[in-house]
């Protein structure tokens, strides 16, 4: 009987998949626990439409990620802190600062979590690394100068 995994299924399948399982099983188990549903033509076709809404939303968040990174790329971020002697921080900079500065500065709203940086200790420029999205990336220069 083919069926549609709604869940993913440990050694069975993924949820949206089409698998060929027994009939017992899937009268049993699958469909008592809202696991699977009958893959007839209509249930298919609903999976097909929801697939390819699927796709076309991630299309879109591609292209919005590009188009962020196109706008970030090669901007330069200044960041005014205390330091010690031989240009030693007190304190660290880290990628929440350097978010804010971006948000600050260029009106860019982007999470420190995709900001991917090593604790900055010291004053100088510094390339640091903006993951928008999972392949789409860019750098911009962080300048700490003296307050």
């Amino acid at each position: 009987m083919k069926v549609i995994l709604l869940g993913d299924i440990k050694g069975v399948g993924k949820k949206g998949q089409v698998i060929n399982a027994s009939d017992g099983y899937a009268r049993n188990y699958l469909f008592p626990k809202k696991l699977a549903e009958e893959a007839t033509d209509n249930n298919i076709h609903s999976l097909n439409l929801k697939n390819e809404a699927e796709r076309r939303k991630k299309l879109a968040e591609i292209e919005a990620a590009q188009k962020l990174a196109d706008e970030i790329k090669g901007k330069e971020v200044k960041i005014a802190v205390k330091s010690g002697e031989n240009g030693k921080l007190f304190g660290s900079i880290t990628g929440k600062d350097i978010s804010d500065e971006l948000n600050k500065q260029y009106k860019f709203n982007i999470d420190k979590k995709k900001i991917v940086a090593d604790t900055i200790r010291q004053l100088g420029t510094y390339d640091v690394e903006i993951k928008i999205y999972p392949e789409i990336s860019t750098k911009i220069k962080v300048n700490i100068i003296e307050q």
